[in-house]
């Protein structure tokens, strides 16, 4: 797999186009939250759930609703982080 830098700029631009919406100003940055209260992007459960399928076809990695995956979806980083340590 990439290195990390180059998996974060791709999962920014997967995570926007999975759920349909602009960048927020000043772009998103790695570890702001994607969901809940402080998220600027304001995501609900359907969009966890299409950027889930985008990762899977994408990636090849299952994410089935778990903590596990609300865990790995609290940020672009923590997304990366997650990918890599399953990818094959």
């Amino acid at each position: 797999m990439n290195d990390l830098s180059d998996l974060i700029a791709e999962l920014k631009a997967m995570v926007l186009e999975a759920v349909e919406k602009e960048a927020p100003e000043g772009g998103l940055t790695d570890d702001e939250p994607l969901f809940g209260p402080e998220a600027r992007l304001d995501l609900d459960s359907l969009d966890a759930l299409q950027v889930s399928m985008a990762i899977q076809q994408r990636y090849g990695v299952r994410m089935p609703d778990s903590k596990d995956t609300r865990r790995a979806l609290t940020s672009i980083a923590h997304l990366a982080q997650h990918l890599q340590a399953r990818s094959p």
